[in-house]
């Protein structure tokens, strides 16, 4: 029985850690300016959008039929993000809205990582000492 265990611990331990689909938080921006080759949308106080590793624009009245792959360049003080579009199978309007996936946030600095860490060092010292 211990073998078993260790096999899958083993194994456990080898696989690679990858994330589920459904912790992606994709998040929709309106367009506001469309150029020849430039799109402005307003991201507000998200920063991570210049970060985003790729948007993309989809119809929403087309059942969100992708029209344009974007590539973010800037987000101004103002919030206005200017994308360049990198891919395109329609002409982009100001009716499309782009929609952006947030990055993931790394482990150590997710706050309630560090305080379940503490609680558990605080109990398991208050623990130790009954």
């Amino acid at each position: 029985m211990r073998l078993i265990l260790a096999c899958f611990g083993g194994l456990l331990f080898l696989a690679p850690l990858s994330r589920a689909h459904a912790q992606d938080r994709d998040v929709r921006f309106a367009i506001t300016t469309v150029g020849d080759t430039t799109i402005t949308f307003h991201a507000g106080k998200m920063t991570w959008v210049v970060r985003t590793k790729g948007a993309i624009v989809v119809d929403p009245r087309r059942r969100d039929a992708l029209v344009a792959r974007l590539r973010v360049v800037s987000v101004g003080a103002n919030g206005e993000a200017t994308a360049v579009v990198t891919a395109q199978s329609g002409r982009v309007t100001t009716d499309h809205i782009v929609i952006g996936t947030e990055p993931p946030v790394r482990w150590y600095k997710n706050t309630l990582m560090w305080m379940g860490a503490a609680f558990g060092l605080v109990a398991g010292f208050g623990l130790g000492k009954l």
